[in-house]
This record gives structure tokens, C-alpha cells and sequence, in this order.
């Protein structure tokens, strides 16, 4: 197959590979198209009508665009924005490369250092507190309940939880597959906890619709459907972890990826393995697992005191 070398329609021809033959998420796309359109528009005002023409001045000029972009509204892009912008360059020009089309190596563009974060979690006196807040006696409550209990006994990504169907669930043996980030399957468990307050949410419900966490307002649902329009967004989720998170007057604001750090710290804590966590969380490096090693560091203390000879 040719491929186009006109920037605009050079990345459409990658846009359709990652959709086709790397079959990656919705999602990834959407962010790449926004990404990649973002450089077509620049290179375009630059009078680069071939992609072969970029160089590393011309990424450096683009890399100094992406550090002083101002919306309407005067907000800027973050290290971290400006970084997947990157990322999703250097992944076109490394297809290009693969498919012997003449342009600037990949390698050859570094990707901007990182903004340090604090890692927000929460440990197990306050995710009681968090679980506790929602009020049974409404079948949101009960739904919400089951959200937290789910997030914080699986691990799962905001994501992976609102894409659950009632058929991949199995209550009895605690455990379901989902297909996470990169397409990558892995198992996550419920812990008995989990597991009755998701069972109590399901036989609450008088519906037979597909998805396992339901929205109840917004666009009146069509009965003949199979519950797709129903199905509770991210940003949904978002919200709901935020409310109940104010309610019990935490003192940070946790999201559903800080109770996924929650997760991930609680089984650290206590003993597990960090190859064991870098499976249960879905990562594809254990250099991403590393972060949550801040957890061991209490520990060292006690070690160092035991084992090391006091002169």
C-alpha cells in the first residue's frame, strides 16, 4: 500500500492502522485524532506539505507551540498534555519508518520530563469512610455503593468498570476477564464484600439491560433496547466518586484512579508482590507498578533496625 506522505492525509492513513490492524480503543483514538489533527493544523500554517519535509528544527519550534498554547479561555497544556502529543508523533513517524517511508527517526525526538504528582490514595480507615456514604435506602445509593466497593476491590480503571456486562460477571467465583489498556486481558477478584453489595445492586434491578452500572436520569430509555443508552459514563463515575468523597469530608480529593492507587497501596502494604500487582493492575511494565513502592519505604525503618548491627 502507498502511503500518503500529505500530512493530513498521512495521519488518516494511520488513524485507520491503529483502528484496523492494531484494533485500539475508542478512546485512543479519539485522543489521537485530536493529537495528530492539532499537528496537521501547525504544519499547514508552516507551509509543510510532505511529511518527509519534518525535521528536528521544525519539531523543536512545534514542541515550543505545544509549551505556550493558550486556549480562548487562557488555559495552557500541561507537561503531561504535551507529552502524549509527542507520543502520538513519534508513534506515526515509527509506522512510517516500519513501512520504509523516508522521515525523521522517531528515536531521535525525546519526550519532554514529566510534571512531578503527588500520588493521591487513600488508606483503609478512610476508603471505609468513603464506602460508607452512600444511602442504601435508594437504589442509587445501592448502585453507588457497588461502584465503590468494585473500584477499590478490583483495581479497575473508571473505564474498564462502566464497560462491564452482566455476562462476564461471576459472582460465585469472585473473579471476571476484562480487556484492558493496549487491548491486554487480565482476571481482577471480588472480595466478599465486593461481591454482595455487586449481587445486591443486580437483583435490585427489574431490567434485563447488558451493562452493570445504569444511569437513572437524563434521555427516557427505550425498553426494546438492550440497556446501551443506559450505561453510566466515566465522567458519570467521576462525578459520583467526588460526591461521596465530599460527603465524607475526606481530605483530599480522591478520583476513581486515586482508588485505584488505593488499591494498589493496600495490597503492597500488606505483603503482596510487585509482579503480582503489576497483574492484577493490568500493567504492561513493571516500571509502572514501581510508583507505588512509596508504600515499602515505612517498612525499611524496621528492617534496617533488625537486621543492621548497632556499634
Amino acid at each position: 500500500m502507498a502511503i500518503p506522505t500529505q500530512p493530513q492525509a498521512c495521519m488518516i492513513t494511520f488513524l485507520e492502522h491503529l483502528e484496523v490492524e492494531r484494533n485500539v480503543s475508542k478512546l485512543t483514538l479519539r485522543n489521537y485524532g485530536q493529537y495528530l489533527r492539532r499537528l496537521s493544523d501547525w504544519l499547514k500554517t508552516h507551509d509543510v506539505n510532505d511529511i518527509r519535509k519534518l525535521n528536528q528544527d521544525l519539531v523543536r519550534e512545534y514542541r515550543v507551540y505545544l509549551s505556550r498554547y493558550e486556549d480562548d479561555l487562557g488555559r495552557t497544556l500541561s507537561k503531561k498534555t504535551q507529552g502524549y502529543y509527542i507520543i502520538a508523533l513519534r508513534s506515526m513517524l515509527k509506522w512510517l519508518v516500519k513501512n520504509d517511508v523516508p522521515v525523521l527517526h522517531p528515536e531521535k525526538i525525546d519526550l519532554p520530563k514529566a510534571e512531578s504528582q503527588h500520588m493521591k490514595f487513600l488508606n483503609t480507615e478512610k476508603i471505609e469512610k468513603l464506602l460508607a456514604q452512600p444511602l442504601l435506602s435508594s437504589k442509587t445509593g445501592l448502585r453507588d455503593r457497588a461502584i465503590l466497593e468494585v473500584l477499590f476491590s478490583t483495581g479497575l480503571r473508571v473505564s474498564e468498570l462502566v464497560s462491564l456486562n452482566r455476562d462476564q460477571i461471576d459472582i460465585k467465583s469472585r473473579e471476571f476477564g476484562v480487556i484492558g489498556k493496549g487491548r491486554r486481558p487480565r482476571v481482577v477478584f471480588l472480595s466478599d464484600g465486593a461481591a454482595e453489595w455487586l449481587d445486591r445492586w443486580l437483583v435490585s434491578r427489574d431490567d434485563q439491560w447488558r451493562p452493570v452500572f445504569i444511569r437513572f436520569a437524563g434521555k427516557k430509555p427505550d425498553i426494546t433496547e438492550d440497556g446501551e443508552n443506559m450505561r453510566l459514563t466515566t465522567r458519570s463515575v467521576q462525578r459520583i466518586v467526588d460526591k461521596y468523597c465530599r460527603k465524607a469530608h475526606l481530605p483530599i480529593k480522591i478520583s476513581p484512579h486515586g482508588i485505584r492507587h488505593s488499591f494498589a497501596t493496600d495490597l503492597l502494604s500488606n505483603g503482596a508482590g510487585l509482579r503480582d500487582v503489576q497483574e492484577m493492575l493490568g500493567h504492561k511494565n513493571i516500571s509502572t507498578t514501581q510508583i507505588y513502592t512509596h508504600v515499602t519505604r515505612p517498612q525499611l525503618k524496621e528492617t534496617h533496625k533488625k537486621h543492621h548491627t548497632d556499634l
